[in-house]
């Protein structure tokens, strides 16, 4: 029996509860039958009712200067946004046409250097806009520009302190091991030769590697197929036909039935013999392209997500999109659902994946009358689901088909944490307030890298200067945050803690010491940024950060050895999410716009992960020796 396995046999009842805890959380983490706040804080009450932390000191992680500092660096880059500035930089900076690599290098180039400064899902989104046009000029599927967007927004993020929570996880570690926070630029060194290779890699070659999904030179995202409701009116020419027959005219538009409502109820099994009657409605799937031509076929008309029959004023008669009323709508000129005299517009919003709109369904947000304006489809790219739209809970990344006047759709967008999917115009930067955004900034940035107060006080005083001179309009403040990932920070960081106290990242040290790298202190240095990214994959990054500095600094100490360096490597780690969709928030973000599939990722991210992995060794080794 090896010593390893004798320290697992005689663990302690405290350290057998801990470690029970933590395997339920990273299995229900990567399973993702629960949002990753709502796990965490799980795993917090859990530690709390099996007597590992006190009650009263149950939640003083959110005060740790981690959660601070984050919650102000999501209110500051929503200021950075607000103002113009960056937006207008990226149409300077980018261009859309001319040779692709030159565009591809500076398009990543200035998404890695923004989410050095500002939150990484914040620079994606700034950019995607820019992205979809550089790709129609191009001639490139969508794809192939969104993903490497992605990645380099995710590679610039470890270059700074601030640059993204796990290297913000990962300072407050340091701190509570004793040695101090990290300064703003520690990361930099290791974080810049890590990013600047990853981009000369997704530059020249691999954006190549990405799948090219939809047509090249098409003036939108794939977006996969989308789902839609169209209702048979009186004179269509699917009344009195069969679903069978109905299904072979759809066919020729590659387009099918997947459901249908009568009477306002589902059919739960539609049969190919059944006959449908004016008033039903059809659930019709098929490709963004040929959804026009599949409904006009049989004369449908677009009804998307309505909450009521009432709130069906906004349609879409295919073979010109223009908005449609009933009877009693056109005498009353007081019903807001189409409002008067306004350009009644389509266009395609993704869900982000802080938006608060996931988990919902837009019967309850009642668009028509809060917004005035209609959900017409959904689309969700490797999963079908054939609920009625206005009863289907969204998910990030989804894909929203909107009808309505152009700027109701932008406050809804706004408001509900949505993204364009197609080139929206930028408006004239604000000067003034982008001049005060940027020197603030400035300042709260040169306050920590020079040490002169705490990276969370110099932060906060930060956001107090951008609200106090409404860089970042007051009733927009908190919308600003992500509490997802304040209640994640504010938790795990307490459960982790756990792992140190108990001595449980001791053991686990040992055994991975004992079993793997055989005391060798470059094969712990090794084994420990792949196990980091192999989590990071499958898990949320701040989630990975939490649970494996504590195993990092207890290996490091029992090798009796620079703790940085496997510090440093759990921050390169947590930021190299590049496998799979569900990793990075970015990563989920472009799912549905670049029409992924689950498998695609890895096609581009597997040769980036060890290229990382050969990059940031060496450099971990000259920069924080051991």
């Amino acid at each position: 029996m090896s010593a390893s396995f004798r320290k697992y046999v005689f663990m302690t009842l405290d350290q057998l509860l801990i470690l029970i805890i933590i395997a339920i959380t990273i299995a229900l983490f990567i399973w993702g039958p629960w949002r990753h706040d709502m796990v965490a804080l799980s795993s917090l009450l859990a530690c709390v009712f099996f007597g590992l932390i006190p009650p009263e000191k149950a939640f003083t992680g959110f005060g740790h200067p981690a959660v601070v500092t984050v919650a102000c660096v999501l209110i500051l880059s929503r200021g950075l946004q607000n103002t113009g500035a960056m937006g207008a930089l990226a149409q300077r900076v980018v261009p859309r046409s001319g040779n692709i690599t030159v565009s591809m290098l500076l398009l990543t180039g200035l998404g890695a250097l923004l989410s050095g400064f500002m939150n990484n899902v914040g620079a994606l989104a700034l950019l995607m806009p820019v992205a979809a046009d550089m790709a129609e000029k191009q001639g490139l599927a969508p794809g192939k520009v969104l993903m490497p967007l992605s990645f380099a927004t995710i590679l610039g993020g470890m270059t700074t302190l601030i640059g993204t929570p796990p290297n913000l996880v990962v300072s407050g570690f340091r701190d509570s091991a004793g040695a101090g926070s990290y300064g703003m630029f520690d990361f930099t060194p290791v974080g810049l030769a890590v990013t600047l290779v990853g981009l000369l890699f997704i530059g020249l070659l691999g954006w190549r590697l990405v799948p090219g999904r939809g047509q090249a030179g098409a003036s939108s995202f794939d977006t996969g197929t989308y789902l839609t409701e169209a209702l048979v009116g009186e004179k269509s020419a699917a009344v009195g036909k069969s679903l069978g027959e109905i299904g072979k005219v759809l066919g020729a538009e590659d387009a099918q039935v997947v459901g249908l409502v009568q009477s306002d109820a589902r059919v739960a099994a539609v049969a190919p013999w059944q006959r449908v009657q004016s008033g039903d409605i059809l659930v019709i799937e098929a490709e963004p392209a040929s959804l026009a031509a599949s409904l006009t076929r049989l004369g449908l008309t677009m009804v998307g997500g309505a909450e009521t029959e009432k709130d069906k004023k906004v349609v879409v008669q295919l073979g010109g999109a223009k908005p449609l009323q009933d009877e009693d709508s056109r005498d009353k000129s007081k019903d807001k659902s189409v409002p008067a005299g306004e350009e009644m517009q389509l266009r395609e919003l993704v869900v982000m994946p802080n938006s608060i709109l996931v988990g919902r369904s837009t019967q309850f947000l009642h668009l028509s009358t809060n917004y005035q304006i209609n959900l017409l489809a959904l689309s969700r790219r490797g999963r079908r689901s054939v609920k009625r739209l206005r009863s289907t809970p969204l998910q990030a990344g989804d894909a929203l088909l909107m009808m309505g006047p152009d700027n109701h759709l932008n406050r809804f967008a706004r408001e509900q944490g949505c993204v364009p999917l197609a080139q929206r115009d930028i408006g004239m930067p604000n000067k003034e307030k982008a001049v005060i955004a940027l020197l603030a900034m400035a300042l709260g940035v040169a306050g920590a890298a020079f040490g002169l107060v705490p990276a969370a006080v110099s932060f906060a005083t930060c956001v107090l200067a951008f609200m106090a001179l409404k860089v970042v309009p007051l009733r927009n403040i908190y919308e600003a945050l992500d509490g997802s990932v304040i209640v994640l920070l504010g938790t795990l960081i307490a459960v982790a803690e756990v792992m140190e106290s108990t001595g449980a990242a001791d053991l686990v040290a040992q055994v991975l010491l004992d079993s793997l790298a055989q005391g060798s202190s470059v094969l712990a240095l090794v084994l420990i940024l792949i196990v980091t990214m192999t989590l990071s994959d499958f898990m949320n990054n701040v989630a990975t950060a939490a649970v494996m500095c504590s195993i990092a600094i207890s290996t490091a100490e029992q090798l009796a050895v620079n703790p940085d360096s496997f510090l440093m490597a759990v921050a390169i780690g947590s930021s190299c999410a590049f496998l799979t969709p569900v990793g990075h928030q970015n990563n989920t973000l472009i799912l549905g716009p670049g029409g992924f599939d689950f498998g695609d990722y890895w096609r581009m991210g597997l040769p980036l992960e060890i290229l990382v992995v050969l990059v940031s060794i060496p450099m971990l080794l000259w920069v924080w020796p051991l």
